[in-house]
C-alpha cells in the first residue's frame, strides 16, 4: 500500500480501491456534521472558492445512510490493534454512536471525548454551544494500541497527594508520575480564531493541538494514520511532523491541491494527489463550485467572491474579462445574449464563456453581437472544456 499520499475521490471508493484489510493504524475522522449550513470561503490564489454545502436532503435518515459504507470501510482497513476517532457535534452525535456501535460493536466503544472551546457567537437564550464530541472506538475491545506516556499533561494541583508524592489507598501505594497526569475525556484546547498562524481559510478546519493528542495516543512513529474527510489536511501535516506514515482523502479536489501546499510548507516537497480529474466525464461529475475552480486555474483567472447578485459573472480571465462557467452542454443563444447584457453593466468590451459544448445558435448570436457592436469591439468568445484541456 501506498502511503505519505493524498487521495482525490469518494473516501469509501477510493478505500475499497487502494487500502487493504488491516493496514491502518489509526483512522481520524472529522465528516460534514449535518448543520445544514452552506460555507463559501475564498481562498489566497484567487481561483479557488470553496464553497460546500453541509445539506442533506431526505433529513437524517439519508445522511446516516450516506455515513454507512464510509465507516463500514474504515473499519475494514483498521488493524486489530487499530482505532478509530470520529468527530461530530449535537446536529447527529446521537444517530452516528448507534451506527458506530452497529459497526464496531458496543464493547469496542472506548472514550466519548469532549472538545470544549471558547469562540464563536452566543445565543441570547439558552447555554451557549461550545463543545464537539469525539467517538473513540478501537478494532478490539483490549487489543488496540494506546500510548498513555505520550499524552501525559502536568498535574493541575500542587499540594496534598501531589506535592508528597504518593498517597495509600486500601493499602495500595500510588505514586506521582513526574511526566504528569493522563487528560481526563474532556479537552479545552482553543479553537482557531481568524488571527491564528494555523488557519489556510478552510471553514471547519481544527487546531493541530487537537490532533497531536489524538495521533499521539493511538500511534507511534512510522504508524499509519488515515483521514478519510481530510478537508485541508490538518491530520496528514500533523502526522508527518510526529513521524507517522500517512493517507489523506478528500472528494474536495480544491481540498486536495490545499493540502498539497500545506504538505510542502512543512518541508514535504512532492505530495502526490491520485485522482484528480482529468477527463470530460470526470469533469462533468464535479460538483458545480469543483467544476468552476478548475476552470479559472487552468485559465489563470479568478473567481467572483460574490454569489449573490454578481449579474451573470463568475469570474475574470486575463485580469478583467468577464467570464461565465456553464458546466453543461449545447449551451445556447439565450446564454450568450443574457451574457451580453452582463459585460455591458460591467463596462467591458470582451467576454469569455465556458461550457462543454455550444450549440449553433450561440455561435450564430456572438458573430451577431460581434456585428451589432463592431464600434464598441463588444466581442464574446465561446471557449469549450476540451479546448481547455488541449490547451494545459
Amino acid at each position: 500500500m501506498e502511503t505519505n499520499v493524498i487521495y482525490c475521490g469518494d473516501n469509501a471508493e477510493v478505500m475499497r480501491r487502494y487500502i487493504p484489510d488491516n493496514s491502518i493504524d489509526l483512522i481520524y475522522a472529522d465528516p460534514p456534521f449535518f448543520s445544514n449550513k452552506t460555507y463559501e470561503v475564498l481562498w489566497g490564489d484567487g481561483y479557488e472558492l470553496r464553497a460546500f454545502e453541509d445539506r442533506w436532503k431526505g433529513g437524517i435518515n439519508n445522511y446516516i445512510a450516506w455515513m454507512e459504507p464510509k465507516i463500514a470501510e474504515c473499519f475494514r482497513v483498521l488493524k486489530e490493534t487499530g482505532s478509530m476517532y470520529l468527530h461530530c457535534d449535537y446536529h447527529a452525535n446521537a444517530y452516528l454512536r448507534v451506527l458506530m456501535d452497529k459497526i464496531f460493536g458496543e464493547k469496542n466503544f472506548q472514550n466519548e471525548i469532549v472538545w470544549a472551546y471558547k469562540l464563536g457567537g452566543r445565543p441570547r437564550k439558552g447555554f451557549p454551544r461550545k463543545h464537539d464530541t469525539i467517538f473513540f472506538y478501537s478494532k478490539h475491545p483490549k487489543k488496540f494500541s494506546f500510548y498513555t506516556d505520550a499524552i501525559r499533561v502536568p498535574y493541575e494541583s500542587k499540594g496534598g497527594y501531589i506535592s508528597s508524592g504518593r498517597k495509600i489507598v486500601k493499602g495500595k501505594i500510588y505514586r506521582v508520575n513526574p511526566l504528569g497526569k493522563v487528560p481526563e475525556d474532556w479537552w479545552f484546547i482553543s479553537a482557531l480564531n481568524r488571527q491564528s498562524k494555523e488557519r489556510f481559510g478552510y471553514p471547519t478546519q481544527k487546531p493541530e493541538e487537537l490532533l497531536e493528542r489524538i495521533v499521539k495516543a493511538s500511534s507511534k512513529p512510522l504508524d499509519i494514520v488515515l483521514d478519510p474527510f481530510c478537508g485541508c489536511g490538518t491530520t496528514i501535516a500533523v502526522a508527518h511532523k510526529l513521524g507517522r506514515r500517512w493517507v489523506g482523502i478528500d472528494v474536495s479536489p480544491t481540498a486536495c491541491k490545499l493540502m498539497v501546499k500545506r504538505m510542502r510548507k512543512i518541508g514535504f516537497r512532492n505530495p502526490t494527489i491520485i485522482g484528480l480529474p482529468r477527463t470530460i466525464e470526470e469533469l462533468h461529475a464535479l460538483e458545480p463550485f469543483e467544476f468552476q475552480n478548475w476552470v479559472f486555474e487552468k485559465l489563470h483567472g479568478r473567481v467572483n467572491p460574490r454569489k449573490i447578485g454578481d449579474m451573470g459573472i463568475d469570474g475574470w480571465v486575463e485580469l478583467d474579462v468577464p467570464t461565465q462557467v456553464k458546466q453543461s452542454d449545447n449551451v445556447g443563444r439565450n446564454v450568450v445574449d443574457n451574457f451580453e447584457t452582463a459585460i455591458r453593466r460591467y463596462g467591458k468590451k470582451r467576454g469569455v464563456i465556458v461550457a462543454f459544448s455550444f450549440t449553433k445558435g450561440a455561435y450564430e448570436e456572438v458573430a451577431r453581437v460581434k456585428l451589432r457592436n463592431e464600434l464598441r469591439r463588444l466581442d464574446i468568445k465561446l471557449k469549450t472544456v476540451k479546448e481547455i484541456l488541449k490547451e494545459t
